[in-house]
């Protein structure tokens, strides 16, 4: 149905057409001779492929502790270096089948090329500390259980590995991945949709002011509303499901994102998470996101995850190894 929907919003759009501040805008590239392009209907064009892939960490390393910006172009480029040196795999230092099981995922990985504007030296803005803030008690706790089961049942069958590995759900907010940072805006009168390259899953976002659904009502990427302040798109996210959790977040979590476009390539991206059950204070992010001249590409995900059959399979096998272990350690203490 969300797809469904996504799909009759983007042929509306086509429809409709977009406004004449939209060919004034497109080819330039000096932000003083740029005017925010506007919809037909009047709001501002957020439309396009954008992508929000990053080398600036979203928690501040702690190299780089009481310090909120880097102080100069020069230091944040030295520090993108060291960074790209730390995570590169493309080594020769682990044997010919390590180093190209290595070369070849490096392949696939979209690290981003540049650190965050204004030189900042994480994506948390706050706390002024660039951290997560401490976890509840009872959030810990919740994931001391959870990592306990895990390693107890790391892959009884598919519930037991992420949402990413089945093919459920990215999630929210929009935080930068290994890989597939991409997302599609489409607008229309009355709705936004969000869309993401990854799994190809949609948010779509109505803008007229309608209450959240019934609290009994949980979905993965919660129950998004949006309004525009200013030339903000605010998109305020309530009703999570327990099965779909952000660093552990709990279904009370509050997401509030915000998207300003702030150049012919450029928008803003902002989001608050407030989830008192989980995290001592809110916290807040801020990133760019960069158009991209590429289309959305198909993300075969069901079709092609082989990986789950290897994983659910290779703990099968495992299973019989230590039953076979089993056997034979207590066959040879009978014969003693």
């Amino acid at each position: 149905m969300m797809r469904a929907l996504a799909l009759a919003i983007a042929i509306g759009l086509l429809a409709s057409g977009p406004a004449s501040g939209q060919t004034a805008a497109k080819g330039q590239t000096s932000s003083k001779s740029w005017a925010l392009p506007r919809t037909a209907d009047g709001q501002p064009d957020l439309q396009g492929v954008w992508t929000n892939a990053t080398i600036t960490p979203l928690e501040r390393p702690a190299e780089l502790a009481g310090k909120q910006f880097f102080l100069n172009d020069q230091e944040a480029q030295d520090f993108e270096k060291r960074a790209f040196a730390q995570i590169n795999s493309e080594r020769r230092d682990g044997g010919p089948e390590v180093d190209v099981g290595r070369s070849y995922n490096e392949f696939w990985r979209d690290r981003g090329t540049k650190v965050v504007a204004n030189r900042r030296t994480s994506l948390i803005t706050d706390p002024p500390d660039g951290k997560v803030p401490e976890l509840t008690a009872d959030a810990q706790k919740k994931q001391s259980d959870a990592r306990a089961y895990q390693r107890l049942h790391p892959s009884d069958g598919p519930e037991d590995r992420n949402l990413w590995e089945r093919c459920l759900t990215r999630g929210v907010p929009m935080i930068p991945g290994p890989y597939n940072n991409d997302f599609q805006i489409i607008q229309a009168p009355g709705y936004v949709v969000i869309f993401n390259e990854m799994i190809h899953e949609a948010r779509v976002v109505p803008l007229d002011s309608r209450a959240h659904v019934e609290q009994n009502v949980r979905q993965w990427l919660g129950d998004p509303r949006g309004h525009w302040e200013g030339d903000t798109l605010v998109v305020d996210s309530t009703n999570f499901s327990e099965k779909s959790s952000f660093r552990g977040s709990s279904t009370g979590l509050h997401l509030v994102e915000r998207f300003t476009r702030t150049g012919p390539d450029t928008i803003n991206y902002q989001f608050r998470v407030d989830d008192p059950a989980t995290f001592s204070k809110p916290w807040s992010v801020e990133m760019p996101m960069t158009r991209m001249d590429s289309p959305i590409f198909e993300y075969a995900c069901n079709e092609g995850n082989y990986a789950m059959l290897g994983l659910l399979g290779g703990a099968r096998a495992d299973e019989k190894n230590a039953e076979k272990k089993a056997a034979d350690a207590a066959a040879k203490k009978g014969a003693k």
